[in-house]
């Protein structure tokens, strides 16, 4: 029989509905709500204290103007972290595995940033397209070239994520697949194989919440420019 390893990408659906909407709303429900009593337990006083130190530091370099985006970027990255790391569990899907969801959340963010640039400092804006000091035969050349990476910007967004995350999983199928078949045949290697797939899943959760954290920091990097 043979195995497609890309069949574990595709949308699941349930008498021909896909289940992505479901995969989207799940992880909102796995964090626990703030409660109204003075001291929370140990969950709570964790989630908010790694909610702060993460504003913080991706707050850092932004001016007053930009951290009207606090709630979004943390949001942001508490969904995108939930989802990658739900997508490592047998059995589940990983809704952040389809560019197109990717560039649903990287094109409206980026070009939300372009309009407030535009709007705010059309000048500055404008003048991130032509580095100071750029020789006059040159200019031309490098204004295209800095437009066309303006517009590269949420592609490469998307891309690095769906890219980073395909790749991971792909390579734990693989590895997975071949310490099943290499078990009745040579034991000793199917048990390193295992030992390199448990170490790779290790890596993989890293790779799940630092992709997140970048996505969001390249955004942020963005609105710098721009606020």
């Amino acid at each position: 029989m043979m195995l497609n390893f890309f069949d574990q990408f595709m949308s699941p659906t349930h008498l021909g509905i896909p289940l992505i909407a479901l995969a989207l709303s799940l992880p909102w429900v796995l964090f626990p709500t703030p409660s109204a009593r003075w001291l929370n337990n140990r969950l709570l006083t964790l989630q908010g204290w790694f909610l702060n130190r993460f504003t913080q530091q991706l707050l850092l370099p932004l001016n007053v103007g930009g951290h009207k985006w606090a709630l979004l970027f943390t949001s942001l990255m508490v969904f995108l972290i939930t989802l990658n790391l739900l997508g490592l569990l047998p059995y589940t899907f990983t809704p952040t595995t389809q560019l197109s969801l990717n560039m649903g959340f990287a094109v409206p963010l980026w070009l939300a940033t372009v309009i407030i640039g535009m709007r705010n400092q059309p000048t500055a804006a404008l003048g991130h397209l032509l580095p100071e000091g750029t020789p006059v035969p040159l200019i031309p050349v490098l204004i295209i070239i800095e437009t066309i990476s303006l517009f590269i910007r949420p592609l490469a967004l998307g891309v690095r994520l769906t890219a980073n995350l395909t790749a991971g999983h792909l390579l734990i199928q693989l590895i997975a697949t071949a310490a099943f078949v290499l078990a009745p045949m040579m034991p000793t290697v199917a048990i390193l194989t295992t030992t390199v797939l448990f170490l790779l899943t290790l890596l993989e959760v890293a790779v799940a919440m630092i992709q997140a954290y970048v996505f969001v920091l390249l955004l942020s990097l963005y609105l710098q420019e721009n606020v």
